[in-house]
């Protein structure tokens, strides 16, 4: 049991140590009214922003507009507390710690030229780590890219970008071969979309699939890389799994529910199984889409299959085709239909404890793959009192419903579930709303959603409570 961060939310430091500058780098802040947004500048020299799912102009470059706020390059700044804050940790009892390694650190462009000051700075987070005995579970891609390749490349719409890619890992691989043990090779494969997860001008089907593919070869090539370095390594992929209930029994709720699930599976279903499967390329020759494959394509994906099945679990959703507009919200940066049985986070997300455990048996019986739930958590406004203390209880129940769940599955349904980071141990940006005041941590930081802020951190009710449940291996909830 640990906690989870990004570096994109989380580490800050921009382009310092010879850090390159990355998408994240040029999406700006918003809250749940005002969307973020992507900065760039066309060939012309007009400077312009559209919504961070929107395809940019033709031509135009990720561009820093002075005087705008960026809350990733600053973040919550563990590129400057990362031994206080692994302190933290450590006192709270984790046994493992989830985080990425932002590829703009490591090589500057996302080409072959390396900054050896930015792997210096991850030399010293993972060897505090193990003084701790600590974990370190490394996510290689997390929502990000050097924006070099997306101007230059076309970000993963390119072939090339695989090349990039692996030449990157290959250098983590071989640096803490004997320090890291687990891996991720992308965070959230099933959500990644438009330019500013994967670097792509243009947001056809036809090209996010193309580029999508290119993330699978390249997530094959990684791990068939990694396990002849170190045949121990675990590597394993992820997805933001949601789960699915059909509204009643009417036979199109059902179906709809299916359809809704199969675009988690066929992630998993080509990185745990090793190809495409017949629904998707149905699915690809109705909508008149064609992967451009090289030869040896599908037998990288066979051979390149993860050790293990990371994902998030954060809400569940409802598929119900007469649903009205009144009936939807948006959780997780999607829209779905509300549950009438559940209760509503403050951002409006499901909170479903027992829709974990299904979700663990449904994986679990799908794939009989280890699994790893990697981010699981609750977003909320946490007020601060005179003493400083917070008193997060409706995070704490949160917590305790869920690990109850989990415990289910594991003595009851047989899941073989290899760990548990909860999402944002610590507070960070909100990667969907860019904002602060959406707090996931057990640790409180002093930053508000425009930057205001001493960086201070500050133990919550939550701390001590996980503190025990971490010591009682889960045992201990109340």
């Amino acid at each position: 049991m640990g906690g989870a961060t990004a570096a994109n939310q989380y580490e800050g430091g921009y382009l310092s140590g010879g850090k390159g500058l990355s998408l994240a780098d040029v999406i700006t802040s918003g809250d749940q009214k005002t969307p973020r947004k992507v900065t760039f500048k066309t060939p012309d020299g007009k400077i312009g922003s559209r919504e961070r799912n929107e395809p940019l102009p033709e031509g135009a470059k990720a561009y820093v507009i002075p005087d705008q706020y960026y809350p990733s390059h600053v973040a919550t700044d563990f590129y400057h507390h990362w031994e206080e804050d692994i302190a933290l940790f450590a006192e709270m009892g984790f046994n493992s710690f989830r985080f990425s390694i932002n590829w703009a650190r490591v090589c500057p462009k996302g080409t072959k030229e390396l900054n050896e000051e930015g792997l210096i700075f991850y030399d010293k987070v993972i060897d505090e780590l193990l003084k701790y005995n600590i974990e370190p579970v490394v996510t290689l891609n997390h929502f990000d890219m050097p924006t070099y390749l997306a101007d230059e490349y076309d970000g993963w719409s390119s072939r090339e970008v695989i090349d990039f890619y692996t030449f990157f890992c290959k250098i983590l691989f071989k640096r803490y071969k004997g320090k890291v043990k687990y891996w991720m090779t992308f965070n959230e494969i099933n959500i990644l979309r438009s330019w500013s997860q994967l670097g792509i001008h243009s947001n056809d089907p036809q090209t996010l699939f193309q580029a999508k593919h290119h993330v699978f070869v390249a997530s094959a090539k990684a791990v068939q890389i990694g396990k002849k370095i170190n045949p121990d390594f675990q590597i394993g992929m992820m997805v933001c799994y949601i789960l699915n209930y059909p509204r009643d029994c009417k036979p199109a709720n059902i179906l709809e529910s299916l359809q809704f699930n199969r675009e988690m599976e066929f992630y998993m279903d080509v990185q745990v199984k090793g190809y495409y499967p017949s629904y998707k390329l149905k699915a690809f020759d109705r909508e008149g889409i064609v992967i451009k494959k090289e030869p040896e394509d599908d037998e990288l994906l066979k051979i390149g299959t993860v050790d293990y099945i990371g994902f998030s679990y954060y809400m569940s959703s409802v598929s119900d085709v007469d649903a009205k507009e009144s009936d939807i919200v948006i959780g997780n940066q999607m829209k779905v239909t509300k549950n009438p049985y559940l209760e509503i986070s403050d951002w409006g997300w499901a909170i479903d404890p027992t829709g974990l455990r299904v979700a663990l048996s449904k994986i679990y019986d799908r794939y009989q793959a280890p699994l790893f739930i990697v981010e699981n958590g609750l977003g909320a406004y946490d007020k601060v009192k005179e003493d400083g203390a917070i008193y997060d209880d409706y995070r704490i129940q949160y917590f305790k419903k869920h690990i109850k769940e989990m415990h289910d599955a594991i003595i009851l349904d047989g899941v073989d579930l290899i760990g548990y980071t909860p999402w944002g141990c610590i507070d960070l940006v909100s990667a969907g709303t860019g904002e602060m005041d959406k707090r996931y941590g057990f640790i409180h930081v002093d930053l508000d959603n425009d930057g205001n802020g001493d960086m201070s951190r500050s133990r919550k009710k939550s701390f001590d409570w996980y503190k025990q449940v971490i010591e009682s291996n889960g045992t201990k909830l109340d």
